[in-house]
Parts: C-alpha cells; structure tokens; sequence
C-alpha cells in the first residue's frame, strides 16, 4: 500500500516538473510544447521552431526550464491542444491558423487575398507594430500570451488534377480541398471554383480518387504531403500566407522569473526565424519546387492575372470579413493593409 502511495506521489511530483538531485526535491519547470509535424530540424518548419527553441532555453536559463516537445500531433487536433494549453496541461503550442480559429476567429482577417508583394514582406508585417497589434488583440480576447507568428511554409498555391489553370476562366468549376476556414471557402466560391471543407488526414484519398479537383496549400506541404502523386498542375498564385500561431500558457509564463521570460522571448524569436529559413531552404532545394516540376506542370500566374483574381475574390472577402467580424474587423483588416502597404 505504502509502495502503491510513493508511486503515485511521485508520479505526480513528476508531472508537475520536479525532480529528486542529492536527496532533495527542486521545482523544475517542465514546458510541453505541441506542434503539427516530425521533431526533425531538417524537414519541416515547426520542427526547426521546437529544435532550436529546446536548445536556447535550456541552455539559456541553466537547465530550470525544461522543453519537452509533442510532435505529428500527439496531443491531439489543433483546437484540442488550444484548450490544453488554455487551462495550462499543455504549456505551449504551434498552431495553424484553421485550428487557431476555433479560439480567436478573427485570425480570418489575415485572409485578404494576393495582399503581400513578397515573402519577406510577411516577416516584416508580422514581426512588426502590426504583428504586436494583433498579438496584444489574441491576448486580450484569448487569455494565452503570443510567443510570435511562424512561417508555415510561405505562400498557398493552387493545384489541380484536371487542367492548366493561367487564366481566371481557367479555375472556373474545378473543387478546391480547403481548411474550414470561411475565408477560404469564400476565396475559392469567389473565383468561380467550388470549395470541398476535407479533413487533412482524407486530403490525399480525396484527391486520389476524385472527390477533390484539387487543393490549396504552400510548395513544401505540397511536397511534404507528396500531393504530386495525386495531382498534374501546380499553378504558383501566392494567393494566401497563414502564419503558424505561437501560443503559451499566460500563468505559466508569469511563473517565469524575469531572466527565463527574456530567455523564452528570444528563443521564440530566433526559432521563428529558423522556421523562416528551413522553408524558403525546403522550396527551393531538391524537396521542393524542383521536385515537384518532375512530377507537375508548373505555371507562374502573372502579375496582370494575380490582378483579375484578387479583382474577382477582394470584395468578397471583404465584405464577409465585414459582416463578420464588423467594425472591429474592419479596422484589423486595415491596420493589416496599410502594413503591407508600407512593405511595397
């Protein structure tokens, strides 16, 4: 019985984060990070993120805070990890912004199509007064401190099983795989494509077999998720950037002291640019564009093209973010906007 008691306190003990060293017990702090992909620093964005955040916390604060990563989605979908991390199970995760709706839905103001001139405007936009804008907004509405906004591969684009798309007449009919994000339902609806809401798990059979024409998503996920199997043309629309979505527990960051928050803060901040850099690696090296032109027919839409898409989605997108999200919508939108506005 005794034994049975001492097992259970110290499974407890080490749930909570503490470990025995010379006899005594010291309070070790033990953060669960959850992110979407392989713990591998080489094939994926989130997986350079937790690699190299691991390493500059642990040894930036001594070993007194712990990293343990959950990686594929071990903890669970998008949305449930949310909640983990909400009532403190999980101390921090890396989320799309289809799973991040599901707590704060204003994310879908990010949705305004073809918005940014080029990648490295997202990372100016994100990382600048507007990403603190709509971090201190997260905050506010979500009670979850905003580590920053990761890059989740970089631009969406379009591909398809059933014709070239270079034209907007082109798209016109085609079923377009989305997240279950509205915005991105309406994008499609709005170009004339008919939007499919799958599952991620169901994406590949779905386009394998029919029941999807096609599907949006950035080069190395493309890659990654070798939808140059299932599919024959790969239109480059740079339609969309989503940032993943950095997220920690609120009472768990304030139980950091002042050197451990500066440590985190940090660490997040160069992690996100190591995330930056492996995708731009991945898109460009022999696991990404290149590969995929083995297998695809390979279009880059124009910039006199982009401009009679984003004609034909703008308004709607505009107007839904309006009369869902309102006036408050509207401003973020905008604030959003004149950002990129100011990377042009």
């Amino acid at each position: 019985m005794k034994r049975n008691k001492f097992a259970v306190a110290m499974g407890l003990a080490l749930s909570l984060g503490l470990s025995a060293m010379s006899g005594g017990v010291y309070a070790e702090k033990v953060l669960k990070l959850g992110h979407l992909n392989k713990d591998d620093p080489f094939d994926n964005a989130t997986g350079a993120m937790t690699a190299v955040f691991k390493n500059l916390v642990e040894s930036g604060t001594n070993g007194s805070v712990i990293v343990q990563t959950f990686p594929n989605g071990q903890l669970g979908k998008d949305a449930e990890v949310l909640q983990q991390v909400k009532i403190g199970v999980v101390q921090s995760g890396i989320h799309s912004t289809g799973g991040f709706a599901s707590v704060y839905p204003m994310i879908g103001v990010l949705d305004v199509p073809f918005a940014f001139p080029n990648i490295s405007a997202t990372y100016a936009v994100f990382d600048g007064p507007f990403g603190a804008k709509l971090a201190a907004d997260i905050e506010a509405k979500t009670g979850m401190k905003v580590l920053g906004f990761g890059d989740s591969g970089g631009f969406f684009n379009f591909t398809n099983s059933r014709r070239p798309v270079k034209t907007l007449e082109d798209f016109k009919g085609l079923k377009i795989r989305t997240m279950g994000l509205d915005t991105h339902k309406k994008l499609v609806s709005s170009l004339g494509g008919q939007p499919a809401g799958i599952a991620w798990s169901e994406v590949y059979t779905a386009l394998q077999t029919g029941v999807a024409d096609g599907q949006m998503n950035p080069v190395p996920i493309i890659a990654f998720a070798k939808f140059n199997e299932v599919q024959k043309y790969l239109t480059l629309s740079g339609h969309l950037f989503t940032p993943y979505v950095w997220v920690m527990n609120a009472d768990f960051w304030n139980s950091l002291d002042a050197n451990e928050q500066s440590v985190v803060s940090y660490a997040a901040k160069s992690a996100i640019v190591a995330g930056r850099g492996i995708s731009r690696i991945i898109e460009a090296s022999d696991r990404g564009l290149p590969a995929l032109a083995k297998d695809l027919e390979v279009y880059a839409l124009p910039a006199a093209e982009k401009a009679k898409f984003q004609a034909a989605a703008l308004p709607e997108i505009k107007a839904h973010i309006e009369a869902t999200f309102g006036a408050e919508g509207v401003e973020m939108m905008n604030a959003f906007l004149d950002a990129i506005e100011q990377e042009k």
